[in-house]
């Protein structure tokens, strides 16, 4: 395995989206194309599965060293009221080129730290959302907490608002590794807020644990897993921390590239966590992601419905996902949009009736074929180019570049179909890689990404 992890480690990208962003337009990206394809999309889903809507709330009190979302840090909580009334513009603006009330399937507050905002105005930014929409059947609603700031007054006034699932960034339980990380938080304090938002009705509690912190240990990640057995949140993400100090504003600074794990190390460390929580019952979801049986991401795996985008593994899809906020990414299965990341640029373009995009993508037919191969693949570790629709023209090449892995007995290819092993699954990143058609015209690109181990 260690040979293998040498052969492979190499900077490539998550695949919460194809084309991956950094290929999108900034200087040819038009917003009446967007705004056309918001509507095309809206028009032919809305009726029968709803939309999914991300808002981004990017203010946190202090820096987390191994954070790489597009955050802004102040202790001035005065800044809450206008930033939801300019979402709630860009809302307006969206809602203004529906001809029909929205119908939300799946709402995920993000950040930044979502927390950071008070439970009155969190339950008045939900509120005026649904001012303009109604809720679809079978709803899902989500929230990420930091355990040091949500209140049960937050957990209720989410949950009085229709939230019924929260994830807990946990990241690891050492005083070290949290102090290098700047995120310091007890245990008991995680335990503390797990078990008052179950009090309260929420049907799932997720955990975010990372591997390959600064100065983590194989013996840190053990300790964390089973201090997380006692609490068993519903569902994990046990991810490799991205590390991309060169990314501008990204604040992963702090501490020095010899104190992160080698690959070698943060390959064990994946190994024997996925060991422990396969024994404690958890389940294999997708990549970086395990959850219970009884949780709604484990039955969609089975189910079939299992779905990826900029939100992560979603147990349902909608076609249009619309992003609020600063920063945040839109799909609308036709194209991709991002919005401009200054907080008052964003705030000012909405102001003036503009919706604040500045870069996106238009998917061609090609990028829609092979978008489906890495959700496939991402989301059930094989995909088929036996149908005419998902035949693509360099297919043979991408066979081609996956043929050492095929040797090294990762993959298997045979009637136009391919499996990932058991053993390959720590490798998916790297088999999109080679149908990332353009990652292949372009692989000057590759710097911008983490390393795939």
């Amino acid at each position: 395995m260690c040979s293998l992890i040498q052969k492979y480690n190499v900077p490539g990208p998550r695949y919460t989206s194809y084309p991956t962003v950094p290929h999108w337009d900034i200087d040819t990206f038009s917003g009446k194309t967007w705004k056309a394809t918001v509507k095309k999309s809206f028009d032919e889903s809305n009726a029968s599965e709803g939309i999914s809507l991300y808002i981004h709330l990017p203010y946190c009190e202090s820096m987390c060293t191994f954070c790489g979302c597009h955050k802004r840090i102040t202790k001035r909580h005065d800044v809450e009221t206008p930033y939801i009334r300019s979402v709630l513009k860009e809302w307006e603006l969206y809602c203004n080129l529906f001809s029909e009330k929205p119908k939300i399937k799946e709402l995920h507050l993000g950040g930044g730290t979502p927390t950071f905002f008070s439970p009155n105005n969190l339950k008045y930014l939900i509120n005026g959302i649904f001012k303009r929409a109604t809720k679809a059947e079978a709803y899902e609603f989500s929230f990420e907490g930091h355990p040091n700031n949500t209140t049960k007054d937050h957990l209720q006034a989410l949950f009085d608002v229709g939230f019924r699932r929260v994830s807990f960034g946990v990241q690891d339980y050492n005083e070290t590794v949290q102090k290098a990380i700047h995120r310091v938080q007890p245990f008991e304090k995680v335990k503390e807020v797990t078990e008052v938002a179950r009090e309260i009705g929420y049907t799932s509690v997720g955990h975010d644990i990372i591997f390959g912190l600064p100065h983590q240990t194989l013996r840190h990640v053990e300790e964390t897993i089973l201090k997380t057995k006692e609490l068993m949140p519903d569902r994990l993400a046990f991810y490799s921390y991205a590390h991309v100090p060169w990314l501008k504003g990204n604040g992963q600074r702090g501490y020095k590239d010899d104190d992160l794990p080698s690959a070698e190390q943060k390959r064990r460390q994946y190994e024997r966590g996925k060991e422990l929580l396969t024994q404690v019952g958890y389940h294999e979801i997708g990549m970086d992601h395990f959850a219970l049986p009884s949780d709604s991401l484990f039955q969609a795996t089975q189910s079939g419905t299992l779905h990826r985008n900029f939100m992560g593994y979603t147990a349902t899809k909608t076609q249009l996902m619309v992003g609020l906020g600063a920063s945040s990414i839109s799909d609308s299965w036709y194209s991709f949009a991002q919005n401009v990341k200054s907080i008052e640029e964003y705030a000012h373009l909405v102001e003036n009736d503009i919706i604040p995009i500045y870069r996106g993508h238009i998917l061609t037919e090609e990028d829609r074929v092979i978008r489906k191969h890495i959700l496939n693949l991402m989301c059930g570790f094989e995909t088929s180019w036996a149908q005419p629709e998902m035949y693509f023209d360099e297919i043979n090449e991408v066979v081609q570049a996956l043929e050492e892995m095929r040797n090294d007995g990762l993959i298997t290819i045979t009637k136009g179909r391919l499996q990932v092993f058991e053993n390959g699954r720590p490798f998916i990143r790297n088999i999109c890689m080679a149908f990332d058609l353009h990652l292949r015209r372009k692989t000057s690109k590759t710097r911008l990404f983490s390393m795939t181990i």
